[in-house]
């Protein structure tokens, strides 16, 4: 009966320790989606992304006309071409689409590279500019959807862990 006693009193010193606690403890949420689509920095790398990668686009979509082209000539004149004729075409036509097939995955992959690397630049900023905030305004704890985005050596528990990870590991 006293060790129920006692946990039960363990329990209600925690019930009012806790919002003391927590009362001492600032902390913070980041929307990230809505900083990625809302920051300038993100509307200023879709620009960039644009300007570079829209002659590439527009030459593909000339290279898919000429394509569409010769399959309709084909298509319509295939019966009055001599065979010859015929086989040239259709030997130009299978060149022009492998071409821009080719064409599209190096667009493609080029087009990913590149937003890969202004997507790198932007998050390194917004965690920066999250950091700085973080510190300058003595928060505890910055969360984004779950994520720690920052945390203070005052809720920063790492050290415990390790330190009681190698004293389970000893015994």
């Amino acid at each position: 009966m006293k060790a129920l006693l006692r946990v039960l009193l363990g329990a209600l010193a925690l019930t009012f320790a806790l919002p003391a606690v927590a009362a001492e403890l600032k902390l913070g949420f980041v929307n990230a989606a809505r900083v990625l689509k809302s920051a300038p920095q993100a509307e200023a790398a879709l620009n960039r992304l644009e300007k570079e990668f829209s002659p590439r686009d527009k030459a593909l979509v000339e290279a898919q006309k000429a394509l569409r082209k010769l399959e309709d000539r084909l298509s319509k004149d295939g019966a009055t071409l001599s065979d010859a004729e015929r086989r040239d075409l259709e030997r130009d036509i299978i060149s022009q689409r492998r071409d821009v097939k080719r064409a599209q995955d190096e667009f493609r992959e080029d087009f990913n590279i590149r937003r890969n690397e202004e997507m790198a630049k932007l998050q390194k900023l917004i965690q920066d500019a999250i950091t700085a905030l973080a510190q300058e305004e003595r928060y505890d704890l910055v969360l984004n959807d779950g994520a720690v985005i920052f945390a203070s050596e005052a809720v920063d528990i790492t050290d415990k862990v390790l330190k009681r990870l190698s004293a389970v590991h000893g015994n």
